[in-house]
C-alpha cells in the first residue's frame, strides 16, 4: 500500500505527512509537560514555605546532563545533514551512523546521569512522598527520562536496521531521521526548561 505525500509535500499544509503528524503528536505533548508546569507554578505559590531546591538537588549534575543533550541536538543535526548531502555530494550513510550513534551515546550517558540522581535521592530517604516539590521533581523528571528512552528505541532502529531503507528510497529514509530530529530536539528543549524551573529556582 503506497502511503501518499510521505516524501512530497501535502498541497494543503506545505508539510509531508510524517513532519505533518510528528507536529500535531508534539502539540499534544506540549499540553502534557504545560499541564505539569502549571501544577508546578500553583503548589509553589500556594505553598506556605517551600524547600530550597538546589540544595536538594545537584545543579552541577544537571548541568552536565543539560550539555550533554544540548550536544546530541547537535549531532541529530548532523546526522540528518550527512543524508542530505550537498550540491555536488551525496548523502553518505557512514557519516550518518557516526553522528546518530554520537546522538545515541549522549541520550544513553544522560539516562546514566539520572540513573545516579536517582540513586543519590533514594540514599538519602528522598521519595515523591517526601513532600510536593519531590513528588514534582519526580514526575516530571521521570516522564522526560521515558520520553528520552522513547527517542532512544527508536533512533536506534533508524541507526540499525532501520538503515536499509536508505538503499530502497534514500529521499524517505532521510524524511524519516527529520522527523526523529524533530522529536528529539523536543525532548531536549523539555530539559531546557526543566534545568533552570527545578534546580535553580
Amino acid at each position: 500500500m503506497e502511503i501518499p505525500y510521505t516524501t512530497t509535500v501535502r498541497p494543503d499544509t506545505g508539510l509531508t505527512n510524517p513532519k505533518l503528524g510528528i507536529w500535531l503528536f508534539l502539540a499534544s505533548e506540549v499540553m502534557l509537560f504545560g499541564s505539569l508546569f502549571s501544577a508546578y507554578t500553583l503548589l509553589r505559590s500556594g505553598a506556605p514555605s517551600w524547600p530550597d531546591q538546589s540544595a536538594i538537588l545537584s545543579v552541577p549534575l544537571a548541568t552536565l546532563n543539560t550539555i550533554i543533550l544540548i550536544a546530541s541536538s547537535v549531532t541529530m543535526v548532523l546526522a540528518w545533514a550527512a543524508l542530505k548531502g550537498r550540491p555536488g555530494h551525496p548523502g553518505s550513510v557512514a557519516r550518518y551512523r557516526l553522528f546518530m550513534g554520537l546522538t545515541l551515546l549522549g541520550g544513553l550517558l544522560f539516562l546514566v546521569v539520572k540513573t545516579f540522581e536517582y540513586s543519590d535521592k533514594f540514599s538519602h530517604g528522598l521519595y515523591p512522598s517526601t513532600n510536593n516539590f519531590l513528588a514534582l521533581y519526580f514526575t516530571l523528571t521521570g516522564l522526560h527520562a521515558i520520553h528520552v528512552i522513547a527517542g532512544l528505541v527508536v533512533n536506534a532502529y533508524l541507526w540499525g536496521p532501520g538503515t536499509r531503507l536508505w538503499e530502497r528510497d534514500p529521499v524517505r529514509f532521510t524524511n524519516r531521521i527529520e522527523v526523529a530530529g524533530i522529536y528529539w530536539h523536543f525532548v531536549d528543549l523539555v530539559w531546557i526548561f526543566l534545568f533552570p524551573v527545578l534546580y535553580l529556582l
